[in-house]
């Protein structure tokens, strides 16, 4: 089901990120492989990708980005529904001084300056910004209301408040919209001259890519991949002067991922990480049996010698 399958109906890509033409296709899922791995993984339908209709590809550019093509991004649905399952809104506030990319971010954000936050959830950067920095969340799926975010998508916000901010900020979103440099782009058109772009996004090759069938890692939730090569690019293409482009020691709330990771009997070959096969589905129930355990744990520690896991950008708006 996953490479050489449904050649049929797919159009060669473009890089989302340079625009480069010849990007290398690692292999190709088909979209009944995708409802079954994400019914078996999670028990959600991957909306609002059908059952029927033209393999996804997963494609190589030369920047070092990893991308999926057609790109078909989670709907309001299937979100609500993981999000049930998993609590993934109440990760973005506990313990923020635990997250690397928030502390990193902070460092770069000066007293009274404003910041926009986008895919805020619950926030938690907020809790460590600087004293007089003012702070704004954007998240059109989130469920309820919490102060100072805003329901809205990035575009709406962008056109209503151009050049407003010091510094803009994503975490762990860049990686599920369906055309990242234009979020990249609105994010940049909210940024006053000598604003700075601060970004964190799934690592690959790391531990994400290595677990076999990891459907977090798919389509409709995961489009892209990322190295800091890739990060650089993104910057360079939209004219930015890029200040940092590094990764980051993984973050505790990964711990669950890594512990998965370090037990499984497999792991994904190079250029290979979906298949249908019954080892691979095995692996994939025991990580769950592994995982899910480890989801009630509030605090699982990371194992000793966990790799990083996240690529870090910090670059700035000329003017």
């Amino acid at each position: 089901m996953a490479r050489g399958s449904g050649r049929r109906g797919v159009t060669a890509p473009r890089c989302p990120v340079t625009g480069d033409a010849s990007p290398v296709l690692v292999q190709r899922l088909s979209r009944r492989f995708l409802h079954a791995l994400w019914r078996l993984s999670h028990g959600v339908r991957p909306t609002p990708i059908a059952v029927e209709g033209p393999a996804i590809g997963l494609y190589r550019s030369a920047c070092g980005v990893m991308f999926f093509h057609p790109p078909i991004a989670g709907d309001a649905a299937f979100y609500r529904a993981l999000y049930r399952q998993f609590g993934a809104l109440d990760a973005t506030a506990e313990a923020p001084e635990a997250r690397p990319e928030f502390v990193e971010a902070a460092k770069h954000v000066a007293p009274g300056e404003r910041v926009l936050d986008v895919g805020a959830g619950r926030g938690g950067l907020e809790r460590l910004l600087p004293p007089g920095a003012a702070w704004q969340g954007l998240d059109p799926y989130l469920g309820q209301d919490v102060p100072g975010v805003a329901r809205e998508t990035l575009a709406e916000h962008a056109a209503a408040h151009p050049g407003e901010y010091d510094v803009a900020c994503a975490f762990q979103v860049l990686e599920h919209v369906e055309d990242p440099r234009r979020m990249a782009e609105e994010m940049v058109a909210c940024l006053r001259p000598g604003g700075r772009l601060v970004l964190c996004v799934p690592l690959w090759p790391s531990v994400l890519t290595e677990i076999p069938n990891l459907a977090m890692n798919a389509p409709p939730h995961h489009l892209s991949w990322w190295t800091p090569g890739a990060l650089r690019a993104l910057a360079e293409a939209l004219g930015l002067e890029v200040l940092r482009a590094e990764t980051l020691p993984p973050s505790r709330h990964a711990a669950t991922l890594f512990w998965m990771h370090r037990l499984l009997p497999l792991r994904t070959a190079p250029e290979r990480y979906f298949r249908h096969a019954w080892s691979w589905w095995a692996a994939l129930l025991l990580a769950g049996l592994v995982g899910r355990p480890m989801l009630r744990w509030r605090r699982p520690p990371l194992p000793k010698g966990a790799t990083p896991i996240d690529a870090f950008l910090v670059a700035r708006k000329r003017g």
